[in-house]
């Protein structure tokens, strides 16, 4: 028997699975295809392609500087180079880790090769789809807390015995300071690019391919041991005032104290348990402040493992839910950024040009808006999938139609995370520069986050009641007249 392994662009670890599943002396060869046919399926981010490219590229270096027969293939599809790869190495099994997209996993099954082909299951994330799924069997909710606390068990993170370290499992509320004065941020680890980046580049700017984004700069890093850098930065420098202001928004500040470690994660570059203990070991060592170091581990631990979890346990029509039957379509800026709007101008701007945004101005900004004004949830979520640097398809699905969207009619969230440009304000700088005014519903110069949230809650009000959360919030509706709901109803349809 002779084995071949495919390892795909975002599988680059040498303990990932199928490389693992077969000794050095059985193993001819491995393949990475570059496939042009996959990107044109959706625009992609310019960084992105160049991020994943790149990557690849450097990995597959790094084997053969291990040892191995590695096979790089830049191609139109995947069947043709796997196809004539296999005979020329007289390949009789072609081993693949089970990739974390379910439509990729379709592209795997649609193939047609002359040797048999072995998926093996996934070990890039701590829970395993079957873990998961006994995990949620038989409850009335899933709900994201009761997961991280599980989670916080069962590998023995921040705890003393069975209870959580400081007596409480979530310090999120300590978390939410608004961004007043200097704040001081530290700056971003970025790096160079190197010659095979710069190559990745040229390639990607020449591509006739319809793309999303900018390459002005290109600052990823590209290898583990750049991820690893990435890692360690953030331990040292960043992690200690992570915590209270990680829901802040700030003009100009693109990273704040944010980890930025979600594109390397994703990649495989870095492995999530090694990432959660480097900040709990920081946390005893240092005396660093738990709610700092229980915000980023609830983030990983919980937040991705539970978004990863939820992906594979719900049914196949699940990208298709739409709850509130919104269908308007994404809005033109959201490509461009051209908008008076000034938090979306922002925000858009910088994804444009860096493929990234922290979890609030996605959630709080870019769905919010989505989900007030009623756009597709299947149209933002292709938008999102799109534009961000760490998207995929796992990541995309339960983040904007479950989570941003509220599609899911709350199977993911507890409420619709709709707000008006009070929470914006508060939040942020970007309500002093704008050209709308975030204290008027209504007029010229109202605020749209305004007129189009109010608009949202009472359109919906017959649905919204039955959220238990969002009763109160509901009862503002009584005290405005129906002069002034039918005219910021107006006002909403008019935008």
């Amino acid at each position: 028997m002779t084995i071949g392994i495919w390892i795909l662009g975002d599988q680059l670890h040498l303990k990932q699975a199928a490389l693992q599943s077969c000794d050095r002396g059985s193993l001819v060869s491995i393949i990475l295809i570059e496939s042009y046919v996959h990107i044109k399926q959706r625009r992609y981010h310019k960084q992105k392609l160049v991020l994943i490219w790149s990557a690849m590229r450097h990995f597959a270096d790094k084997l053969r500087n291990l040892g191995y027969s590695v096979t790089y293939n830049i191609a139109e599809d995947f069947q043709t180079p796997l196809e004539e790869w296999v005979n020329v190495n007289q390949i009789t099994e072609l081993r693949v880790m089970t990739p974390n997209d379910k439509p990729f996993l379709k592209t795997i099954k649609d193939l047609t090769l002359p040797c048999d082909v072995n998926i093996i299951p996934n070990n890039q994330f701590l829970w395993s789809g079957e873990e998961f799924n006994n995990w949620a069997k038989n409850r009335k909710r899933l709900l994201m807390e009761d997961f991280y606390r599980e989670g916080r068990r069962r590998f023995d993170i921040l705890m003393e015995a069975d209870k959580p370290v400081g007596g409480k499992w979530n310090l999120d509320k300590e978390n939410r300071k608004p961004p007043k004065g200097n704040l001081n941020t530290p700056d971003a680890k970025w790096f160079e690019a190197d010659e095979i980046t710069k190559e990745v580049i040229q390639q990607v700017n020449s591509l006739d391919i319809p793309t999303y984004g900018e390459i002005k700069q290109f600052r990823w890093g590209v290898t583990r041991s750049q991820a690893l850098e990435v890692l360690k930065y953030f331990i040292d420098i960043r992690l200690a005032d992570f915590g209270p202001y990680q829901d802040a928004m700030v003009t100009g500040e693109e990273t704040m104290w944010h980890a930025m470690l979600s594109p390397y994660l994703n990649l495989g570059l870095l492995q999530p348990l090694e990432v959660i203990q480097a900040a709990e070991k920081a946390y005893y060592e240092n005396q660093l402040a738990l709610n700092s170091v229980e915000g980023f581990i609830r983030q990983v631990l919980g937040w991705r493992e539970y978004m990863h979890g939820i992906y594979h346990h719900v049914d196949a029509d699940y990208s298709q839910q739409n709850w509130f039957n919104h269908n308007k379509p994404l809005p033109e800026f959201y490509w461009t950024g051209e908008t008076k709007m000034n938090c979306l101008h922002q925000i858009l701007t910088q994804v444009m040009d860096t493929g990234y945004a922290h979890h609030i101005q996605r959630l709080m900004v870019l769905n919010n808006f989505g989900l007030i004004a009623g756009i597709s949830p299947q149209e933002l979520e292709n938008w999102f999938h799109a534009a961000f640097i760490d998207a995929y398809d796992w990541v995309m699905q339960t983040n904007v139609i479950g989570m941003g969207q509220y599609a899911d009619g709350g199977l993911l969230a507890s409420k619709p995370y709709a707000a008006s440009a009070n929470y914006i304000n508060k939040m942020s700088d970007y309500c002093k520069s704008c050209f709308y005014k975030h204290s008027q519903r209504t007029g010229e110069k109202a605020c749209p986050f305004n007129f189009l949230y109010w608009d949202f809650l009472n359109r919906h009000r017959d649905k919204l009641k039955f959220q238990g959360r969002m009763n109160f919030i509901l009862k503002n509706l009584d005290k405005m007249s129906a002069e002034e709901l039918e005219k910021i109803h107006q006002q909403a349809e008019g935008i």
